[in-house]
């Protein structure tokens, strides 16, 4: 599956290898496209239009944010607000595309330094390892090798045993010990979708229709202050994972996240069809995302399916 059919630009092929790769991880994309198809919302992958991408960083020296923002700066992303999650102890960016056509990021990043000290010296252990910055020996307008390096170990893998530890006390350093740099999530724009779909109450339906499990932390719609910024996602797939050792765990993978962005209120009378990216809100709300987070957390995870 790509997100893009023609490539025609280095950034159209690094989000086509990213999404190829996250497309198999991840089961439940596959299957709600193809129900999407299947009730006529879109012909293919190509029509859906996405909202963002997210990925997650460790905040350690020579990796974190600073290093990987990088990627994405080369190809003409432009960084914006900043966001702290204080409980989670995790910091974030989100940068604007260069065209429309391109989805929004979000990178969040472990505030390692916040964590325990047994906690900290464990994800040294395996990301001391790393002692320069590694973007800085990629060309970066080498598609092939941007994919590669994204979904390539940076560090030795982790046991089994080190994981579960990591986990006890972050949830979201698990994720990143051995899941590193994969696609976290992509969202599908529920507001692009023909009417009687294109608002996340009616798509959440349709998802439950499905057999898809959603977010419930802090309700399954997470709503903006303003109300002009919905979110929902799917809970995280469950993937076999291969530790050192060759010992083996059920953990969370990656999920798939649904937005509605409502247009702002100096563009409210504008017709729907006539709506256009810059009319509706822009992006991100702290509240919605630190519950978005948990999707990858055993408290949604763990739940057993209705």
């Amino acid at each position: 599956m790509k997100l893009f059919e023609h490539s025609t630009s280095a950034l159209d092929g690094i989000l086509n290898g990213l999404f190829e790769t996250y497309s198999h991880r991840v089961p439940d994309v596959q299957k709600i496209t193809r129900a999407m198809v299947e009730k006529a919302m879109v012909s293919g992958q190509k029509d859906i239009v996405n909202d963002h991408i997210a990925f997650r960083t460790m905040g350690v020296p020579n990796l974190g944010l600073a290093s990987f923002e990088k990627i994405f700066l080369q190809h003409g992303y432009t960084r914006k607000e900043a966001y702290a999650f204080e409980m989670k102890k995790l910091d974030a960016y989100w940068y604007a595309p260069p065209s429309p056509k391109y989805p929004r990021i979000f990178i969040s990043e472990l505030r390692v330094k916040d964590l325990s000290e047994p906690t900290q010296k464990l994800i040294r252990k395996y990301t001391d390892t790393v002692t320069q910055d590694p973007v800085d020996t990629l060309d970066l307008n080498d598609v092939d090798a941007v994919v590669n390096f994204l979904h390539t170990p940076l560090w030795q893998l982790p046991t089994k045993r080190d994981y579960q530890d990591l986990l006890s006390e972050s949830e979201y350093a698990s994720w990143v010990i051995y899941n590193r740099y994969y696609l976290n999530h992509y969202t599908i724009s529920v507001h692009a979708l023909p009417s009687g779909y294109n608002t996340l109450e009616e798509f959440n339906r349709f998802l439950v229709s499905l057999g898809i499990r959603l977010n419930d932390a802090g309700g399954v719609v997470k709503k903006s202050g303003d109300g002009l910024l919905l979110q929902s996602s799917s809970v995280s797939q469950i993937v076999e994972a291969e530790f050192a050792e060759g010992e083996t765990m059920n953990i969370s993978g990656s999920y798939v996240e649904f937005a509605e962005r409502k247009p702002l209120p100096e563009f409210a009378h504008i017709p729907l069809q006539e709506l256009q990216r810059h009319h509706r809100r822009e992006g991100f709300e702290a509240s919605n995302a630190d519950k978005i987070f948990e999707s990858t957390y055993s408290s949604q995870t763990g739940k057993r399916p209705e």
